[in-house]
């Protein structure tokens, strides 16, 4: 597995953070149309010893999942970025097709361990729900069906998959985050694992693939193993983390103090060969970071990173016995 993680703030001192603990790779936003920005986020990245694994975040899709009228020119700005993707060696890109929206809390302070700082969701507050995305800014449109959006999904990976497969990159879904039937007016249809062997099938390809969120799916209610175990297959980048309660009403944990079961998680992982990118997902605010970005300070990404690193290990050693 690679040891993969986002970068924020995005700087040399963080990178080379990364490359002392044994991170090898790492995640990073869209910058924008163009290769020359993407090239210069290489190198920056590479002088590190280490290489970008995906893009995820900041994508130009919000208007492809509405099918309005500016869907076009985001589905030529992503074939333009997969080639672009193919020219840096960029294996992957991480996507999800919530409309109108990224994910949302509706509480960005809830307390964890030690008063660490954790986001939380209710959904008898949703009207205060917070989008933690730049790119949606709560697009309002108007309502939407399940139909449609399955419309529109399909007509993206129709257009999308076979320039992913020209250009070697993979497509990676994300759950809904969390995954409810709707939201704010609007269907969500990456909301269940039904939903995603539906998305596998919709355009079968090996550049169609999912992105296993461990905490998205724990709101989904679902055994986590025998979950990695359904859809291994197609499983080709992991977001891991872990959440308490259900999806409408949860609060995120520390790696290792939630109620899910990681080491089985890791070694279902080793048993379907999985060997993609791994991050820990969204991490409590520690002392001194109260002011960061939610779920994406640094601190916590450190101890999430030494459990992570724990636990493959000692997944490893039991299958080798």
């Amino acid at each position: 597995m690679q040891l993969t993680s986002v970068v924020t703030p995005f700087t040399d001192d963080n990178l080379q953070l990364l490359s002392q603990i044994g991170v090898t790779h790492v995640t990073i936003r869209y910058p924008g149309k163009g290769l020359d920005c993407l090239m210069a986020i290489k190198n920056q990245v590479e002088k590190f010893g280490l290489f970008i694994a995906a893009i995820e975040g900041y994508l130009p899709i919000e208007n492809i999942k509405l099918g309005n009228a500016q869907l076009d020119a985001e589905i030529s700005e992503m074939k333009e970025l997969l080639q672009n993707m193919q020219t840096a060696g960029i294996p992957f890109v991480c996507y999800n097709f919530m409309a109108g929206t990224d994910w949302v809390r509706t509480k960005l302070d809830e307390r964890e361990r030690g008063g660490a700082l954790v986001t939380g969701f209710d959904v008898d507050q949703a009207e205060q729900a917070v989008s933690l995305s730049e790119t949606t800014q709560q697009k309002n449109d108007g309502p939407i069906s399940a139909t449609e959006l399955w419309s529109h999904l399909e007509r993206f990976l129709k257009e999308l998959v076979p320039v992913a497969e020209e250009c070697g990159v993979t497509l990676a879904m994300h759950p809904d985050d969390p995954p409810l039937d709707r939201f704010m007016g609007k269907a969500r249809i990456m909301n269940s694992v039904e939903g995603f062997e539906r998305l596998m099938q919709l355009v079968p390809s090996p550049a169609n693939a999912i992105c296993f969120c461990q905490g998205t799916f724990a709101e989904m209610g679902v055994d986590l193993p025998s979950t990695i175990q359904r859809l291994g297959p197609y499983i080709k980048y992991v977001h891991f983390r872990d959440i308490k309660g259900t999806r409408e009403h949860f609060v995120e944990t520390f790696h290792d103090n939630g109620p899910t079961d990681m080491y089985a998680a890791i070694k279902a992982y080793q048993q379907i060969g999985f060997t993609g990118p791994i991050r820990p997902d969204h991490v409590p605010q520690l002392v001194g970071e109260e002011a960061g970005e939610p779920g994406y300070t640094m601190q916590g990404r450190l101890h999430a990173f030494g459990y992570l690193q724990g636990l493959i290990e000692a997944a490893r050693r039991e299958q080798n016995t």
